[in-house]
């Protein structure tokens, strides 16, 4: 039986913010755009689950403090040339987008203006709000937008394989001595029937997320295996920055695969860190206390865990400058009320938990990638406003004005853009690796405890190179079992993310070890 193909002028994959203000963008300029997503209905990723806020800087003279305190933050690794683009032109969007287009409808003060919070590492309030799940009121208003707009078709269950390129797929001679690689589309498997499905488009934007889940405790959404990230690498994308993972100092600590966010607003509003004495120890470490960056704070905790044999330190909250914290922090209540803790008057459980990913496909300020007709936006992508460490708030703000400037770009690209008709009728249908059933999810589980306790023993918040190559075996001969695996086994939708997760996982150990 034929394979099915899809053909449209441009594919998104993901429907995170990212995904989303890029698709919406480029359907209200008139493109058709399929957009591909791995559940049954759109699934805004990390997005949903982002509390503090997004970064709203619309004064001249606040731009400027707000480069600062990025560059402070990355600790002076951030491209120089983004961290501007955003500090300058992304007030403009969440304007534009957000406020007056979408009505996201962020917290107000008692005058009637919008209420503006306070974060680690920020030297002004400028973080703009929904109570503490702000992430989902925008993923909420986007989705809306984007199940209503005619230009857009939605191909759910379906997890993005591979990227379809002329260097690895295109048959034509012509193409086998072109210096030129481009993105002709991806391979992705359709949950639903058990096949692998080609769409071809001309355009291909990825907004496939973060890294989080090949780390023993996070706060990613459980499709954060790097799916994007291992697949532009093997297309022959650059990547950058793999090294840097953010770890979020305060998650709430508990034994489960992804771990409850406790926000950065509290810390920014009064809570204090402290160990089971009472003492609040960061100011040990940096005079900022728990309102030192992200990096600070976490290694922070982890070194006092380390010396004195806990597995989690204490948030309290009973310092918060709030007068009523169900209704501030009503994400952070319930999940405190659900393993029997009242925050108002209990310290909460901490541990440092894998938040963030700083590095990823080295994109430029439209989201173009070193593989030409290929963009990546959202976390999935290296933009460099980042450099080694995130600045709270940033990445709701990043992935926004990159998913907007991608597609404006793509848009303005697709009026000159011209498809060769017959390279892409000589790809080729995806061929089945093999024929044995054998992906036992015993088989799974376990090569998915091996990544997620090797990157959190010797890839997480402190790193030797002793450690960092004791993962590099182990990581590498696991990788190499997995290749072996594959080829015996069809495609189903977990072995899928456990590629994914291996290779990824893999990379950003070789990027560690890289970086002395």
């Amino acid at each position: 039986m034929d394979q099915l193909r899809f053909v449209s002028q441009v594919l998104v994959i993901g429907s995170g913010i990212a995904g989303c203000s890029c698709a919406l963008t480029l359907a209200e300029a008139g493109c058709e755009v399929h957009l591909l997503v791995p559940t049954e209905g759109l699934d805004g990723g990390n997005t949903e689950m982002a509390q503090g806020g997004i970064v709203y800087s619309a004064d001249p003279d606040d731009q400027k403090s707000l480069q600062k305190d990025m560059y402070v933050a990355g600790h002076d690794l951030n491209s120089d040339e983004a961290v501007k683009f955003l500090a300058e032109e992304s007030g403009a969007v969440v304007k534009r987008l957000l406020i007056e287009q979408l009505g996201v409808p962020f917290d107000l003060n008692a005058d009637g203006g919008l209420d503006m919070t306070l974060e680690g590492g920020h030297a002004v309030p400028r973080i703009l709000h929904c109570a503490d799940y702000t992430g989902r009121s925008i993923i909420e208003h986007l989705h809306q937008a984007v199940s209503k707009h005619p230009g857009i078709t939605i191909l759910p269950r379906r997890s993005a394989v591979d990227l379809v390129t002329t260097e690895h797929h295109a048959q034509s001679k012509s193409y086998r001595y072109s210096l030129k690689n481009n993105c002709l589309g991806a391979y992705a498997y359709n949950d639903e029937k058990g096949c692998v499905e080609l769409d071809i488009p001309r355009m291909t934007e990825k907004d496939t997320g973060g890294v989080g889940q090949v780390f023993l405790y996070s706060t990613n959404n459980p499709r954060a295996t790097g799916s994007g990230i291992s697949m532009a690498h093997r297309a022959g994308a650059r990547l950058a920055n793999m090294e840097y993972m953010q770890f979020h100092p305060t998650g709430l600590f508990n034994h489960q695969q992804q771990i409850p966010l406790l926000t950065e607003a509290l810390r920014g509003e009064g809570a204090q860190v402290i160990d089971e004495k009472g003492e609040r120890f960061v100011f040990r470490y940096d005079k900022r206390g728990e309102l030192a960056p992200r990096d600070v704070v976490s290694q922070a905790i982890v070194t006092e865990m380390l010396s004195t044999g806990k597995d989690h330190m204490y948030l309290d909250c009973s310092t918060l400058d709030c007068s009523d914290v169900p209704a501030r922090f009503p994400t952070v209540f319930e999940s405190c009320r659900k393993i029997g803790i009242d925050m108002r008057t209990q310290p909460l459980p901490i541990v440092p938990v894998a938040h963030y990913f700083c590095g990823g496909i080295l994109v430029d300020l439209h989201g173009r990638t070193t593989l030409d007709r290929l963009y990546a936006v959202g976390e999935c992508s290296c933009t460099g406003i980042h450099g080694a460490n995130r600045l709270a708030s940033t990445s709701l703000l990043e992935a926004l004005l990159w998913g907007v400037s991608a597609a404006e770009n793509i848009a303005e690209r697709l009026k000159t853009a011209k498809r060769d008709e017959c390279v892409f009728a000589e790809i080729r249908d995806w061929k089945e690796p093999g024929t044995e059933h054998n992906d036992d999810p015993a088989l799974i589980a376990q090569d998915w405890a091996t990544i997620r306790n090797t990157m959190w023993n010797y890839v997480g918040i402190v790193r030797t190179e002793a450690r960092l190559r004791r993962a590099f075996a182990d990581l590498r001969d696991l990788s190499s079992h997995l290749h072996d695996f594959y080829k015996h086994t069809p495609l189903s939708q977990p072995l899928v993310h456990l590629c994914h997760g291996c290779q990824t996982a893999y990379l950003i150990t070789q990027a560690a070890l890289r970086n002395k």
